[in-house]
């Protein structure tokens, strides 16, 4: 997702007091009757409209109250076709789109390709405030409903054409090869007339087209999803439904969990990942996700965009233990990363096991002269500049800063720089003021390499927050969105990876894994590649 990855913990009206008391989390305790299952949650952090969703909790109901064109499969990733009955293109520019015929709304309305074009337009109109509403950038018109200044001069998207009940047009603004595959994120969801027509009423409780409908939602305690019995789809739910519980504190969570009034944490606290094989007797899960974690630099500096300082990047790459710092602070839920994409692509989708070589090597010598030969550190120090008030951040930027002391020899070659909120962080990020290094994270939004490198690094790019700039790198992603052949632009993009591994244009810290620990009461319990739980495919034992 855009920025770095968001904090899944958020705050409930009676945090405060709730944390004092040492209560547990905001919707109470007790396990839930019948076979429907707990979790924990967080209140998300906008409505839940599909393109103004883009952080983690939000992205957990949409996954299970929405199904789009595409969806992609839990194990696999791989985009799967689910409302699309067909898409083609002839140009890798204008997609013609033949929405499945037989599906509806969980409040009976029809599923049809007015639904998309609308949610569509919706989502790209500058008007509507929408989080996600980039997503549309590369459609034709969206320079009209969504310009970078000034009002917008047009309702809807001039690439998007409506040509029967089930068929409508894509245009593009460029080639991009593999656009059908982006459309299983959330943001392209369909919504019902009912969104429209009483909007706030459908914020009250959102209507989608998923395996589960959402009954009552009250903030700052519970959402309560149901399952749909009259849901089309093959995925249909294993469970009667989900109690999202609001948790103001994983701890908490945890503590839950272990005395039996929650089913479910997706979200192991790293206090207490030493105790969770014996606490939990093997009902514990780490696996690979779609994140990478790296520190990016400020190119719009003076001092760290000048020439050369590639082998001052390099340099301080050489002196990060990797190693030592996903042993000893994460405990192997974080994987040192050779790359700048991440594993759960796989070979055949881009991921370049390895690309990185000795740059993402321990290796003090070898990071001490670099830096030396690049004209030393900028003021003699770097700061790396992270949001202090969630995560272990403090905990690995000063690992990180340790090692990098350790090989240059000089206690003072690096300090932490915290930033009090993740809110003050990123506004800082976007107001181009910082002067050194800096904690940035990416989840991906959908499982291709193109994900991890264009929104990322691309010129002018809507997350490029460093502002690097390089005309190689950006020409090889044009080549690689205009191949019609999936794998021919997939070895594209390996290319412009390879600029970025050239340029040390960020450098790659580590991989992060998804965690669950789970109750007895569930069985067949796991997280797709989004780090999300698989709740559709959880089954409860009834006792």
């Amino acid at each position: 997702m855009r920025g770095p990855t968001h904090a899944p913990w958020a705050v409930c009206a009676a945090a405060v007091a709730l944390m004092v008391a040492g209560a547990t989390g905001c919707g109470g305790g007790g396990g839930p009757d019948g076979a429907v299952l707990s979790s924990s949650w967080g209140d998300p952090q906008n409505p839940l409209e599909p393109a103004n969703t883009n952080e983690v909790q939000g992205g957990k109901v949409l996954s299970m109250i929405f199904r789009g064109l595409k969806q992609y499969d839990p194990e696999t990733g791989k985009a799967e076709d689910v409302l699309a009955e067909k898409i083609e293109t002839s140009d890798s520019r204008t997609f013609r789109v033949t929405v499945r015929d037989g599906w509806s709304f969980s409040n009976g309305e029809e599923v049809t390709a007015r639904s998309f074009v609308d949610a569509w337009n919706y989502g790209a109109s500058l008007r509507n405030n929408q989080k996600n509403a980039y997503f549309f950038e590369y459609i034709e018109g969206y320079d009209k409903t969504h310009p970078a200044e000034g009002e917008q001069s047009a309702d809807t998207l001039s690439g998007l054409e409506l040509v029967d009940d089930h068929t409508f047009t894509v245009r593009l603004t460029q080639k991009f090869s593999t656009f059908p595959d982006t459309l299983g994120y959330a943001a392209f969801s369909p919504l019902p007339r009912a969104f429209f027509d009483d909007h706030d009423a459908w914020l009250d409780k959102p209507v989608g087209n998923g395996p589960y409908y959402v009954e009552s939602y009250t903030k700052g305690a519970q959402l309560t999803l149901r399952t749909w019995e009259g849901y089309p789809g093959a995925d249909k739910a294993r469970n009667d439904g989900v109690d999202l519980r609001v948790y103001t504190d994983n701890n908490t969570a945890y503590t839950d969990l272990l005395s039996g009034n929650l089913d479910l944490v997706d979200d192991v606290p790293a206090t207490q990942l030493k105790n969770v094989g014996t606490d939990l007797q093997g009902r514990y899960i780490n696996t690979p996700a779609g994140i990478i974690q790296t520190l990016a630099f400020p190119f719009y500096d003076e001092d760290w965009g000048k020439e050369g300082m590639e082998k001052v990047r390099e340099g301080l790459s050489r002196a990060i233990d990797r190693e030592q710092i996903t042993e000893t602070i994460f405990r192997r839920t974080r994987t040192p990363a050779t790359d700048w994409t991440s594993p759960v692509l796989g070979e055949e989708g881009g991921f370049q096991d390895g690309l990185c070589g000795d740059a993402c090597e321990y290796d003090p010598e070898a990071a001490k002269k670099l830096v030396e030969e690049g004209g030393g550190l900028p003021g003699g120090r770097v700061r790396i500049t992270y949001n202090a008030d969630t995560g272990s951040h403090r905990e690995w930027v000063d690992a990180v800063c340790n090692s990098i002391n350790n090989a240059l020899g000089d206690d003072r070659a690096c300090v932490g720089n915290p930033v009090g909120t993740f809110a003050d962080f990123r506004n800082q990020i976007g107001g181009q003021k910082m002067t050194g290094p800096f904690r940035a994270g990416w989840q991906m939004d959908y499982p291709l390499i193109q994900n991890f490198l264009q929104p990322l690094y691309y010129t002018d790019a809507s997350s490029n927050d460093g502002k690097w700039s390089n005309a190689t790198f950006d020409r090889h992603v044009d080549e690689a969105n205009a191949e019609s052949d999936t794998r021919a632009a997939i070895r594209r993009f390996q290319q412009a990876e390879e600029v970025l591994r050239d340029e040390m244009a960020a450098i790659p810290l580590w991989y992060q894994n998804g965690s669950a620990g789970y109750s007895e009461r569930l069985s067949d319990v796991a997280l797709n590649p989004f780090s999300v739980p698989v709740y559709d495919r959880i089954k409860v034992k009834v006792s």
